[in-house]
Order: structure tokens, then C-alpha cells, then sequence
């Protein structure tokens, strides 16, 4: 392990912004930066004023943002531009400062894409959600070449819309009908108040074959540890969480960690 230097003048920050700050980005990227030698610090941040708080990682040359619920598409208008991984979506979930133009990115989309890709794209599924993350999970479901499922969401306003731009049915509750992919991008199983609320119902559950949550905290939300003890494949938001996280990495620093310093971040982070 490469020596990290000490905090000091030149040491860069990156930083995330979300309603319900947590503590798995603040962990990993600071271990990977112990790791790698690198002289950065992050820190999780929660705001009500969403403008000052982009003027800020302007005015004070913060490297780089993470973007979190509920911000990823109100942050759009505050940009100075978008990459096509935000573009093709509307919505950020990073923020990268280049001497003061700041430009928004979708690591999400890239992690989702990475791992539905060993799901046949001729699977039936149901996604459950409608915010912005519901965007990069119906994109990189589309993109892969899934054509048969529907977006559920009570907001039919979000909802529809969402499921037209991506070719998909759309309807405003589950129903009784379950599919062989369930995709929860809602925060239902969520540490804190909708911790215990299963996504599906258990008879669609028992029914389905692969099982995807992009909840990440916790790990085992009540619907994936119902996949488990069903014997379901299963896709975790643990995962979605690392593999995003890292990229975002990478955008920061211009450095891609090796698989074992990328383990042992992500295992110090959840411990």
C-alpha cells in the first residue's frame, strides 16, 4: 500500500449529496485513496438549498460529486453540461469539476448494465419505481435488448412517460401478475422508515427467477432475502453500489484501482 499523504492545502475533495446521507461512499473512497496513495478526502453531505450547494463545489474547486435521491435530475439545470451517460437519461449522479465547469455523469447506468448482462434480454420483467434511478435501470434494460415488461408506478405523471421513452407498458400498481425479473427502484426495504416493506408480493417472489434490488442499504433487503430463501438469482443494490462507486472513482482521480483494493474497499466500507 502506497503511502497517502497527509490532509493538507493540495489534498482534493470529493464530496455526495443526498437526502438520507450514508456512510458506504465516504468509506470506500477514502479507503481506496489510503490504498492507492492518492491525496484526496470525501465527505457525505445533505442540503435544502441545492443551488448553493453546487455554487459552492464550483466557488471552492471540490473535484467531484456524488449525486443521491432526491437530486439527480433537479441538479441538471445547474450543470454546465452533461456526458452521455447523463444525457441519454436526464439524470446525474456525478458530478465531475473541471477547473470550474462542471459537468454531470450516470455511473449507475454503467453498474446496472454490467450486471444484467448475463440475463437472457428475451426475460419478461417488471420494474417497480419511477424516479431517477428507474430511468438508468429501464435504460440499460432496454439498451441490452429487453422488450417485454412494464414500469409500475403510482405517479402516473413519472410513470408513463418513463415507460413510452423506453418502449415499455406502464401501469399504476402491481397487480397480481408477477414476471421472471423483478426489479425493485423504489425505496421499499430501505433502512429507515420502509425498512420492513417487502418491493413484490411474496406469490410473485416465489415465482420469478432472478430478483434485482438497487436498494444498498441494507445488503439483504426483506425482498431479496425472500429470493434467497427461495433459491432465486439474485442482483443486490450492494453490488449496483460498488460497481458505481468505483466508477466514480475513476472519473475523480483518473485511476482504476486493482480488483483486490477494489474488495478490500468495498468489504472495509460495509464493515
Amino acid at each position: 500500500m502506497t503511502s497517502k499523504p497527509p490532509i493538507g492545502r493540495d489534498t482534493r475533495l470529493c464530496m455526495s449529496l443526498a437526502a438520507r446521507p450514508g456512510n458506504f461512499g465516504s468509506r470506500f473512497h477514502n479507503r481506496l485513496y489510503e490504498l492507492t496513495g492518492l491525496d484526496y478526502v470525501y465527505k457525505a453531505f445533505t442540503t435544502t438549498d441545492l443551488a448553493g450547494a453546487i455554487g459552492g463545489i464550483r466557488a471552492l474547486g471540490v473535484r467531484g460529486c456524488a449525486i443521491s435521491m432526491p437530486f439527480k435530475e433537479d441538479v441538471i439545470a445547474l450543470l454546465d453540461g452533461l456526458a452521455p451517460s447523463a444525457a441519454a437519461i436526464d439524470s446525474v449522479n456525478t458530478i465531475v469539476n473541471d477547473d470550474g465547469v462542471l459537468t454531470g455523469h450516470n455511473t449507475d447506468y454503467a453498474a446496472v448494465a454490467a450486471l444484467i448482462a448475463e440475463v437472457d434480454p428475451a426475460t419478461r420483467f417488471v420494474l417497480r419505481g419511477s424516479g431517477g434511478m428507474a430511468k438508468a435501470v429501464a435504460a440499460a434494460l432496454r439498451d441490452a435488448g429487453f422488450r417485454d415488461g412494464v414500469i409500475v408506478a403510482r405517479n402516473e405523471a413519472k410513470g408513463r412517460p418513463l415507460a413510452e421513452l423506453y418502449g415499455f407498458g406502464w401501469q399504476s400498481d402491481l397487480g397480481d401478475e408477477g414476471a421472471p425479473l423483478l426489479v425493485n427502484v423504489t425505496p421499499l426495504g430501505m433502512a429507515g422508515g420502509d425498512a420492513d416493506a417487502m418491493a413484490f408480493q411474496a406469490a410473485m417472489v416465489a415465482a420469478c427467477e432472478v430478483a434485482f434490488d438497487v436498494v444498498a442499504i441494507p445488503a439483504e433487503t426483506p425482498f431479496l432475502k425472500a429470493a434467497g430463501a427461495a433459491g432465486k438469482r439474485r442482483i443486490t443494490g450492494a453490488a449496483v453500489a460498488t460497481l458505481q462507486a468505483l466508477e466514480q472513482f475513476v472519473l475523480y482521480t483518473g485511476v482504476r484501482p486493482g480488483d483486490a483494493q477494489v474488495a478490500e474497499a468495498e468489504a472495509f466500507a460495509r464493515g
